[in-house]
């Protein structure tokens, strides 16, 4: 059996040498639809006993994988609010869990993704009794008076700081009964002034005692994150050999193209670690961490600097167009902070490493991991000093040009991490559309300070009808019109707001560094050296023009076989394919129907191997896809 999910967030059964469809579980078949990235679900047995779980919206599920039906015992009928058991209420804020939890023994140990602006949830770690759903223990990420690293943030910060998740996944070392658990950075992502310190444990690869959620031992890859530098994967178990003998590592990678390699039981550094000056920020009331955290080894997978001499040159005039811009943005180091002219972000936001992740060979010690190397722009901007709470209202185009078109476009085709709006109609509901403008969702922080006919006038924008008529809240003098209002004042009290994402393009549409653009790498944990590295993914304009490969950027990673072979989609290009793991040379490949940005999972039905992919798409401008497909040998 292969129990998996949908687009639409319904859990499926299907027979896994046949894809036949066994069940379907839809957790909205009652209610609200909702939608969010999800990567899978976790498998639970004991004895005769067994569990699915998985999440859609707030609600974690569990369900009996013969029948896709919740149990009555778990929860509130088969679930649990992701929302309850945070210590603070957090309203209608952004919270769920787009990857799914661990399971040691009888927990289910579980992290969530939260947004990415103010008043973000918390990102605590949990984890849930496989019977009966209740909470067996909670690590607050953002420490409470008393607890270790509470001086590292703001007094009484975690009452309403937001962020420092697991939105990534996590591993567990069984036998030692540890969990290894990757977080993300606090909120809001880029101007971190109401969160001075080094904000631990954002940021942190943490070893939990996975039966009590005590911290054995913890290392924070970036202090006081201004750089959205989530650690981005489930962190990889490993075996290397130190002066002659065997030791059980922990490898965890990032976006910044690093590799960190610790000893699993005492969280001891197994390659060099320097703490580097890092560059002050210019914006008032920053305070960038004075330094930050190098691994010297191995080198980085993704290239970490750009110069005039980095710059492409698939055509003089794109070059010369991206040879004025650079000499406008900061560049001057890894770590150089966001700023008002643009600040160059290299590997990207999105990596570097991403939440693919990387495989480990255990028979060799060598980890396989694909990258991105595609720079971005961080820049900042002095927001309008209030929003109007009384007057009359914008219209919805006004509202999208205000509030919107600075990531999804003025013409709503969308950009980089912001979706195309064209058709959403289609897609949702006013209902669920006026729920994302509320609640956020991922990268998109709330609007819930829009007056209420402000909202509606948008949603009527983006659904192409026209907008109801005003009603009478510009002359509200209601306590609730009253705290709205109040609200407006305090979402725009930061002196510095984001600008937008953007992935820095020259004027072909390719990215503005010289190639490659993706790869992937073989190296060696034992000595910390590369096996091979090579360009990934290619460009099917620039291939006919003569150009020599050049890698493509990509979601989702590899796995490696005890065949010897790595198998990898990822790729802008929609292909799949196979590689020597020792030499990295091409061994097959297939066209998908839609990208695989996804990892892919190989298993085994009576003594015949298969590997599956997601063929989802939908990113880098590539079409969306709703295929899984599987390949094995005749």
């Amino acid at each position: 059996m292969l129990y998996t999910t949908t687009p639409a967030l319904a859990a499926i059964a299907l027979r896994a040498d046949s894809g036949t469809l066994i069940w379907r579980f839809d957790p909205f078949a009652n209610r609200a639809r909702e939608s969010h990235v999800n990567r899978g679900v976790a498998y639970w047995s004991e004895g005769g006993e067994r569990r699915i779980f998985f999440s859609a919206g707030r609600r974690l599920y569990s369900l009996d994988p013969t029948t896709g039906r919740p149990p009555t015992d778990f929860g509130d009928s088969g679930w649990v609010d992701l929302a309850v058991g945070l210590g603070r209420d957090v309203g209608d804020a952004f919270i769920v869990a787009t990857t799914p939890g661990v399971v040691y023994q009888d927990l289910l140990i579980q992290g969530t993704r939260v947004g990415e602006g103010e008043g973000s949830a918390p990102g605590d770690i949990r984890a849930y009794d496989v019977h009966t759903g209740k909470i067996r223990w909670t690590f607050h990420t953002i420490p409470r008076p008393g607890e270790l690293g509470y001086a590292t943030w703001p007094k009484d910060a975690w009452k309403t700081a937001g962020g420092a998740n697991s939105w990534a996944g996590m591993s567990v070392d069984v036998a030692r009964g540890i969990v290894y658990i990757p977080t993300g950075s606090a909120t809001p992502d880029f101007y971190g002034a109401d969160r001075i310190g080094a904000n631990l444990f954002a940021n942190t690869l943490l070893a939990l005692d996975a039966k009590t959620g005590r911290r054995l031992w913890h290392f924070q890859t970036v202090h006081h994150d201004l750089w959205d530098r989530d650690l981005p994967a489930a962190p990889n178990l490993v075996s290397v050999t130190r002066a002659g003998r065997r030791v059980d590592a922990v490898a965890q990678i990032t976006k910044s193209g690093f590799v960190f390699l610790f000893d699993r039981q005492s969280g001891s550094p197994l390659f060099p670690i320097e703490e580097r000056a890092a560059p002050a920020s210019d914006l008032d009331g920053e305070q960038a961490w004075p330094t930050q955290p190098f691994a010297l080894v191995p080198t980085p997978f993704a290239r970490q600097s750009i110069t005039e001499a980095d710059l492409a040159e698939l055509s003089t005039r794109a070059h010369a167009g991206a040879l004025r811009r650079f000499h406008t943005l900061r560049h001057d180091a890894l770590f150089a902070p966001p700023s008002r002219q643009g600040t160059i972000v290299l590997p990207g936001f999105d990596g570097g490493g991403e939440w693919g992740g990387a495989a480990v060979d255990r028979e060799t010690g060598v980890i396989y991991v694909n990258g991105s190397d595609v720079p971005w722009i961080a820049a900042m901007r002095e927001p309008a000093k209030t929003i109007p709470a009384t007057g009359p209202p914008r219209t919805g185009a006004g509202v999208y040009a205000a509030a919107c078109a600075n990531c999804h476009g003025a013409d709503r085709r969308g950009h980089d991490r912001a979706p195309s709006l064209l058709g959403v109609g289609t897609r949702l509901s006013a209902e669920q559309i006026q729920q994302v403008i509320d609640r956020g969702r991922g990268f998109m922080p709330s609007f819930a300070n829009l007056r209420e006919d402000e909202k509606q006038a948008v949603i009527a924008y983006l659904l192409g009808r026209a907008a109801a008529p005003s009603t009478t809240q510009s002359r509200d003098n209601s306590p609730h019109a009253a705290a709205l209002a109040a609200s407006r004042l305090m979402r725009t009290s930061a002196r510095y707001e984001f600008v937008g994402y953007e992935r820095w393009r020259d004027s072909t549409g390719y990215p503005v560094i010289k190639p490659p653009w993706g790869t992937l790498s073989a190296i060696d944990l034992n000595t910390g050296d590369y096996r091979w590295r090579i360009p990934l993914g290619e460009h099917d304009a620039l291939k006919a023009k003569g150009i020599p490969v050049t890698g493509t950027e990509q979601y989702g990673g590899p796995i490696v076989t005890a065949g010897g072979l790595v198998f990898i989609a990822s790729t802008q290009d929609e292909k799949f394919r196979a590689f020597d793991k020792a030499t990295g040379k091409l061994l097959w490949q297939t066209t998908l129907p839609a990208a695989g940005y996804a990892t892919p999972s190989t298993y085994a039905v009576r003594g015949r191997q298969y590997v599956v992919i997601a063929a989802g798409g939908g990113k880098l401008g590539t079409k969306s896809g709703d295929a899984y497909v599987a390949f094995a040998l005749p």
